[in-house]
């Protein structure tokens, strides 16, 4: 993952792809600001947003699925109720049977990034949980080639 100050830099052009939240009363804490475990959420849900519609994803019956692997994310600035979150994907590296995400939040109309996080995911077989011997399929690595940015090599 880039460096803090690099991540603080990053703008909606270096994302190829961006889904729209509107954020929710519920979605605040008692410090008035987006909850922590509500950054998670949003990252699952404009990946797997993508997954569905640019990957062939169905989720209760694709022969192969993601599964979580490891998440991150550097929180630079708050975004609270009722703003409307941009969030901004690309994929920094495309393994094998893996996708190394970069998903950036930003607050509609605010040119500073909010937050950019990592999320990685292991495409796994249906039947055995175990990535494929022959890695993910077509459908899944050509949509996910279309958001890689730089490096995109991996064993995984």
């Amino acid at each position: 993952m880039a460096s803090s100050k690099e991540l603080k830099d990053r703008s909606r052009k270096d994302y190829p792809y961006m889904l729209e939240y509107r954020t929710r009363w519920n979605d605040n804490d008692m410090y008035d600001h987006l909850n922590n475990s509500v950054y998670n959420f949003l990252f699952d849900s404009v990946v797997n947003a993508y997954l569905i519609d640019y990957c062939g994803l169905h989720p209760p019956t694709s022969a192969q699925h993601p599964l979580m692997a490891q998440t991150h994310c550097n929180y630079f600035s708050p975004i609270s109720y009722p703003k409307v979150a941009e969030l901004c994907l690309r994929v920094n590296k495309l393994g094998k049977s893996s996708a190394v995400y970069e998903v950036a939040l930003f607050e509609k109309d605010v040119e500073q990034v909010k937050a950019v996080g990592e999320f990685v995911h292991v495409f796994v077989d249906r039947t055995t949980q175990r990535p494929n011997a022959n890695g993910m399929n077509s459908q899944l690595r050509q949509g996910l080639e279309k958001l890689v940015v730089g490096p995109s090599s991996s064993k995984l």
